[in-house]
């Protein structure tokens, strides 16, 4: 069983105990989160398809915890120019655990 969810902004494909790195949330460390934001749910076989949303759908996660992803550099230059801008930043994310798909 698996479900495409909406967490933050973005879609992830889930299925049950996977541990995903999401957009930070709010919740502390050890909350239980649920999203009702489902799109699609796939049990066997039995695919249902929401418009946008499934109603009554339901996936609960609980927060692992929050850290700093990679840092990513930004590097700007124009060639013959003698210009170079070197920029970088880390995004700030929740590491969650996939609890249940309802």
């Amino acid at each position: 069983m698996y479900a495409i969810v909406e967490i933050a902004g973005k879609q992830f494909k889930v299925v049950q105990d996977q541990k995903i790195f999401v957009n930070r949330l709010k919740d502390d460390e050890g909350a239980s989160v649920s999203f009702d934001t489902v799109m699609l749910k796939d049990n066997d076989g039995a695919v249902e398809i929401g418009q946008p949303y499934l109603e009554g759908a339901k996936v609960n996660a609980t927060v692992l915890k929050h850290i700093k992803g990679d840092k990513v550099l930004v590097f700007h230059k124009k060639r013959r120019k003698g210009y170079q801008k070197m920029n970088g930043h880390r995004d700030y994310l929740t590491q969650i655990k996939i609890d249940s798909i309802l």
